[in-house]
């Protein structure tokens, strides 16, 4: 296996997974719009406390605790709107970089550029650990993305010349 294709398939591996949480944040987001806050908290409270009752350190049950906390007390409306525009545009960005459309490659790296900014600004307010990760993988797949940019536009140079 060549470092060529390695960095495509982690390329390919990484707008997949961003095009997946798009789709469930943009989900979330219109749950969010029709769904009262405290019936959707209380759900995810009851979810991650069965997962904690068979693992109190379970990554997921101690996340959906937290997002439920969180989600008590946030502005529906706001938190609705952001996760549909943000779901959105990763899931219909990464739906372009799959079909290899050149000019979505400059555009998705300046939008998860942004999305990187914002949350290394939430990290300066939060610290939170999980947040800090997140945003290294983001920063890993823009880079992919700069990268496969390269390749696909010397590729279509090449038979332009042809």
């Amino acid at each position: 296996m060549t470092l060529k294709s390695l960095l495509y398939g982690g390329f390919r591996a990484g707008i997949t997974m961003k095009g997946v949480d798009g789709l469930l944040e943009a989900t979330g987001g219109v749950l969010l719009w029709f769904v009262k806050p405290s019936a959707m908290s209380h759900a995810l409270r009851v979810l991650s406390l069965h997962e904690l009752s068979r693992d109190p350190r379970d990554f997921i049950g101690m996340h959906l605790l937290h997002i439920s906390a969180r989600l008590a007390h946030s502005d529906p409306t706001f938190a609705s709107i952001y996760l549909l525009w943000h779901g959105l545009a990763k899931a219909g960005l990464s739906l372009a970089l799959w079909l290899n459309r050149l000019w979505a490659y400059p555009l998705a790296i300046a939008v998860f550029s942004f999305f990187s900014v914002y949350q290394i600004y939430r990290f300066s307010h939060t610290h939170s650990v999980a947040l800090l990760i997140l945003t290294v993988c983001d920063v890993a797949i823009i880079w992919l993305t700069w990268e496969e940019y390269v390749v696909q536009k010397a590729k279509r140079e090449g038979q332009a010349a042809s």
